[in-house]
């Protein structure tokens, strides 16, 4: 007789709801168990059969850190792709590789943190390349399609659980975990927010990741917006996975906590339900829980809510039902993916007719990343690798292509006249940095098996690349970049520059009549010793000086290849490991002198010079100079076979700058500046002239737009025009629809990305371009009442090729809520509710929620409140302050009759109320001028 099988317990039970079955599960979990929920890496319960789990699978731009796989485009150039569709089929795809890798793999992880839906607001930003675009609209039209594409299309279970990045407003690597990001509501609901609310609303989103910077004083892992708006756009449970070592930051750098009980317990409080802290190792942050609870700080309902968030993530993957799918890995689908994504995303941004190549081109290939395929930090390991000079090959011949690299080719002579030397190893085995993957390849170490560099009167030639403010790289004979390993010395064994902290970059300083070579990732200088060369242990110790001897300079090789050229392309960027990247802005737009070398000596003998260039950023170049242009982020695995294609006219360009391209650094604001109105930043706003304009690019063929028409269906206008390509090839064209308010009561957009649609048309092909607008795109945030606000009167649509080729003009008339005075006899002034300011800086109220206004350093802050209404009079001004200074009221730009003093010396969170005697009747501008390190929060009016 065989015995009964027990029940399956509830939460195994796929017949119950998973709210149902969470409940089950969680309260069968202990406090122990359910705190160790919290961490990263989660441990088995087996007792439950609950297998382990852990947070965060990078898959930006295809499965990071994990080996080889599949590597599109950057994110960035999936924007400039202007295509959500593909750019799904491209998520679909990554999505599908997580699970095909995580079947034979176990670390990877079906937690992906991807995509990053940070606007790309300044272009010297250092993680540029991790964005799709600096407008609200495409970036969340590409995020939606890419967090669609992870989610899979199973009406039940997720392939992956996309967790969108980094919340919120977060554009600076410099200082990052220090910076306070100052965002005026206005900014805050037109512009930071929107992109996440879009995305998340579209409903593929599993989860956010909160960024390191603070938000109006107030650091974002303990922001009230996570509940406030975030947790309010989806019915869906989000899971909210701190950034690495965010939370003790809170206590360590920010210093914003005493404890880190404290810290923790308030990180959780405001929405992190899972703490990506102290690597693999649990116990930092289990601990902090528990002592957090132990002293009242937290409640088990507390730890309830974020573990329930996780479990639920988890069980939409399918964990509990057993459910999975077999994924698919390097797929002639995938491979060809690709290269169409690859394609798609570049941009012709100007061309005199040099373009497209004739099959019997004589063509010079020339530049520092003519014959490279680069990665980043958020790449996986290349399957297959195009290079521009291996896809001019395979397209033209190499008989009909000359490459010149343009490096500078030089010797390194000691100070006893021996040269450096790179010792042959030829059974040295070949590797590839990242190639077994690793959970954290931060810890990936240098290679130490390659014998050190040495000196003999001979020596070895090496390629110097300066790439900007004195960076270089040198490479040996071989192709190997010189390394230090963590046995300090120097050796010919790195197959690119990367990692964490990058150990193949150097600088030449000057000193005593040499050069001495200062390793950048030690910070030390290079000496040489007996047993080989190696950094200094010390400053004091006795550093080589070395005389540079150059063989051949870049620009003399690049000139012998352009000379006799029928074409000459310059291939010119960055590498993604350096100047710009994770930890790092750059300080320019500038070409590096080095490149700029390069190009002008291919000019100099070769009017027809194609500059390409392959970039995680825009540059400011002289375009007016160069007969053809293009630009390309690093586009993966097929990117020289997709710029062969574009340039031999096989594919006509279709790709749109996804952000500004500025002309000059003083056309850009400070870095940590992020009031996009009052500094007028990005398309929106910028009122200067462009290098290439927003939404630009350039075809091999010409597109006609006509009748356009425009019709309101109720609280949607309905939009549409034709567009006929009127040249000779097939060709895809980006129509673009723009709106701005013609006459607004407040700075608005000078026109603002409505819609737009990738189309490919055949020569002579019509298509109607149609779109739906909702009357809610054209609303603003209104101050006055701390709502979204659709102003009535006249609005112009614009339709065309871009941002500034605006081709059909349309004007509709809309009704909408008029605006008000302010109402400040009842509601008072709210500080950071101003009009305009100059000056100031947002802050925290209290460290759980609200906002203040205070100078920023050094400076006197100046608030603007336009109209506000006193009513029949008012005869008493109050302050609410904290902080020692003065604050200055005055009425439409007159006399200040009012000085009120702040004297607290409590701390920033010690409030109090001053008062003075005011008279005011009727509707004024209120102006507020605030001096030394006092904080408002509001000012009221009585009497």
């Amino acid at each position: 007789m065989t015995a009964p099988t027990a029940p399956a317990l509830p939460f195994r039970d796929p017949s119950l709801p998973f709210g149902k079955r969470i409940d089950d599960l969680l309260g069968r979990l202990t406090l122990d168990e359910k705190i160790s929920f919290l961490h990263q890496f989660v441990p088995a319960v087996e007792r439950l059969g609950i297998a382990a789990f852990r947070t965060g699978q990078e898959a930006l731009h295809g499965v990071a850190w994990m080996g080889p796989a599949t590597v599109y485009p950057q994110a960035v150039g999936l924007g400039a792709t202007w295509n959500p569709e593909l750019v799904r089929r491209v998520a679909d795809a990554v999505s599908h590789e997580v699970r095909h890798m995580r079947a034979r793999d176990g670390r990877v992880g079906l937690n992906v943190w991807s995509p990053t839906v940070n606007l790309l607001r300044h272009p010297l930003w250092g993680r540029n390349e991790e964005g799709y675009s600096e407008d609200p609209k495409l970036t969340s039209a590409i995020a939606t399609a890419y967090t669609h594409g992870l989610r899979g299309d199973h009406p039940v279970y997720w392939r992956t659980a996309p967790v969108l990045k980094h919340w919120l407003a977060h554009n600076n690597e410099t200082r990052r975990d220090t910076t306070s990001s100052s965002v005026r509501p206005r900014v805050l609901h037109e512009y930071d927010l929107r992109a996440f609310h879009d995305t998340v609303a579209a409903g593929a989103v599993a989860g956010v990741m909160p960024a390191y910077n603070l938000v109006n004083g107030r650091p974002n892992h303990v922001s009230p917006y996570l509940a406030g708006h975030l947790r309010t756009w989806t019915d869906e449970d989000l899971l909210v996975c701190s950034d690495a070592g965010a939370p003790s930051n809170l206590v360590d750098s920010e210093h914003y906590f005493d404890t880190h009980e404290e810290a923790t317990a308030a990180a959780l409080r405001a929405g992190i339900d899972s703490f990506t802290d102290h690597g693999e190792v649990s116990a930092q942050i289990t601990g902090r829980v528990r002592a957090a609870y132990d002293k009242g700080l937290l409640t088990e309902a507390d730890i309830d809510t974020a573990v329930r968030r996780q479990l639920s993530v988890r069980f939409r993957l399918g964990e509990f039902d057993g459910w999975d799918e077999p994924g698919a890995y390097d797929t002639p689908e995938h491979r060809a993916l690709a290269r169409k994504a690859a394609e798609q995303a570049i941009v012709l941004l100007r061309n005199d007719g040099v373009l497209p190549l004739a099959p019997d081109t004589r063509i010079a290939l020339v530049g520092l990343l003519a014959d490279e395929c680069k990665l980043d930090w958020y790449s996986g390991t290349l399957l297959h690798r195009s290079t521009p000079l291996e896809g001019l090959y395979e397209r033209f011949g190499a008989d009909r292509v000359e490459f010149a690299e343009g490096v500078d080719r030089i010797r390194l002579r000691t100070s006893g006249g021996a040269f450096l030397r790179v010792p042959d190893a030829p059974d040295a085995p070949e590797t590839v940095r990242g190639a077994e993957g690793a959970l954290d390849p931060a810890l990936l170490a240098g290679r130490t098996d390659l014998p050190p560099l040495t000196a003999d009167p001979r020596g070895s030639e090496l390629a110097l690349v300066d790439w900007g403010e004195g960076v270089l790289t040198l490479r040996a004979p071989d192709g190997r970049y010189l390394s230090v390993a963590g046995d300090g010395f120097v050796r010919a064994s790195a197959d690119q520059p990367g990692g964490w902290v990058v150990q193949e970059t150097f600088r030449l300083e000057p000193h005593d009549g040499g050069h001495l070579l200062r390793h950048l990732g030690t910070g030390r200088p290079v000496c040489v010793a007996a047993d080989g060369v190696k950094v200094a242990a010390s400053e004091e110790d006795e550093a080589e000086i070395f005389t540079v001897v150059v063989t051949e300079r870049g620009e003399d090789a690049v000139a012998r290849a352009a000379a006799h050229a029928d074409v000459v392309v310059v291939v010119a960027g960055n590498d993604p490991h350096i100047n710009g990247r994770e930890t790092e802005d750059r300080t320019t737009l500038r070409l590096p002198a080095h490149q700029e070398r390069l190009l002008r000596a291919a000019r100099a003998v070769n009017e027809r010079t194609v500059l390409a260039l392959v970039s995680a950023y825009p540059y400011a170049v002289d375009a007016a100079r160069l007969p053809a242009m293009l630009w390309t982020a690093h586009g993966g695995q097929a990117a020289g076979t997709a710029l062969a294609r574009v340039l031999a006219g096989d594919v006509s360009p279709a790709g749109r700058l996804p952000q500004t391209w500025y002309a000059d650094d003083a056309d850009l604001p400070d870095l940590v500046d992020y009031d996009v109105i009052g500094s007028r930043q990005t398309y929106l706003y910028f009122e200067g002239r462009p290098l290439f304009p927003f939404g630009h690019g350039l075809s091999y063929t010409s597109f006609d737009y006509t009748d356009l028409e425009v019709r309101q269906d109720g609280d949607t206008l309905r939009v549409s025009f034709s567009v006929t390509n009127s040249g000779r090839v097939v060709a895809d064209e980006v129509a673009q629809l723009y709106g701005r308010a013609v006459d607004p009561s407040v700075p608005r957009p000078r026109r603002e990305l409505l819609a737009f649609r990738r189309v490919t048309l055949a020569p002579g092909a019509t298509e109607r371009a149609e779109f739906e607008v909702p009357l809610a795109a054209l609303r603003f945030w209104d101050v006055t009442r701390g709502r979204w606000r659709l102003e009535p009167g006249p609005y112009e649509l614009l339709a065309g090729a871009s941002s500034e080729d605006v081709r059909l003009r349309a004007t509709v008339g809309l009704d909408g809520e008029p605006g008000a005075p302010r109402p400040v006899r009842e509601e008072g002034l709210d500080a950071a509710c101003f009009d305009e300011q100059s000056g100031a800086e947002i802050v925290d109220r209290t460290r759980t929620a609200g906002d203040a206004v205070t100078p920023a350093a050094g400076a006197t802050a100046e608030l603007v409140y336009r109209a506000c209404d006193f009513g029949s009079g008012v005869t008493e001004v109050r302050a609410e302050v904290a902080g020692e200074g003065t604050v200055e009221v005055s009425l439409d730009g007159g006399p200040v009759p009012v000085v009120l003093t702040a004297d607290r010396d409590g701390g920033p969170y010690d409030w109090g109320t001053v008062t003075a005697a005011l008279s005011a009747g009727g509707v004024h501008d209120v102006r507020i001028r605030l001096r030394g390190p006092v904080r408002l929060a509001h000012v009221g009016f009585s009497g």
